[in-house]
């Protein structure tokens, strides 16, 4: 596929070179004369340019591109850019990296924006997966759909440890799309039993969905509440 690049930052690079591995035709844009560190993804494709004009992106090659990743620091940058890669070029998936969670809102299909990724989200993420409460957190947003990706990581003495795939009653619209199990991805089958510790990655519907009731599926079971009355019983009892 011919997959366009916007921003040659860190995260730019990076994706650039996990898709070189598979073998994709990769062109990158930055108008920073400090970010063309080309031996950083050799094979890929370099333009000194600003992507928020038009001839910029067609001599990147936006007319024949199948996808675009604006992946700038810039939300400004990113919102523009994928809003010219649907109106001047049609191009068919474009992909917009979120900055400020404060602009998240402005990241739907009226800029052009197919697929959000907020570098924010995903940093919350981790380090709720690094705590394992049980805590939903929104890792995607897709917006031509208006479907979501979630992730969630299986606390001790859950509800649904021990449970089958087909046997965790999921709101309606709402399903499992995978389970990663000591850094290995599982696909969700029926059968699969879900463990502690496994990262659990939800996909849903869209706006109607209600993500809250799933938050007591993966979070421990609350303590059982204490009968005052019984333990003053006990108590006067062995008083005797």
């Amino acid at each position: 596929m011919n997959i366009l690049i916007i921003g040659a930052g860190a995260v730019g690079v990076s994706v650039a070179r996990e898709l070189l591995k598979s073998e994709h035709s990769i062109s990158i844009v930055d108008k920073k004369p400090s970010a063309m560190r080309i031996s950083s993804a050799s094979d890929a494709d370099w333009h000194l340019a600003d992507a928020c004009e038009v001839p910029a992106l067609r001599e990147a090659g936006a007319a024949e591109a199948d996808i675009i990743v604006c992946a700038t620091g810039d939300d400004k940058v990113n919102l523009v850019v994928s809003l010219l890669a649907k109106t001047e070029f049609g191009i068919a998936r474009t992909i917009a990296r979120v900055n400020n969670p404060r602009n998240e809102w402005l990241f739907t299909d009226a800029w052009g924006v197919d697929v959000t990724v907020s570098t924010p989200r995903i940093m919350a993420s981790l380090v709720e997966d690094a705590v394992s409460d049980g805590s939903l957190t929104q890792v995607m947003r897709f917006h031509r759909s208006g479907a979501s990706l979630w992730q969630v990581s299986v606390s001790a003495d859950a509800p649904v440890v021990g449970s089958a795939i087909s046997d965790i009653e999921l709101p309606s619209g709402v399903a499992i799309n995978a389970i990663i199990r000591d850094g290995v991805p599982l696909t969700a089958d029926a059968d699969l039993i879900v463990d502690v510790d496994d990262q659990v990655l939800l996909i849903d519907g869209g706006d109607d969905v209600d993500m809250s009731a799933l938050k007591s599926y993966f979070r421990p079971r609350p303590a059982p509440a204490q009968d005052a009355e019984g333990e003053a019983a006990v108590d006067s009892e062995g008083s005797r």
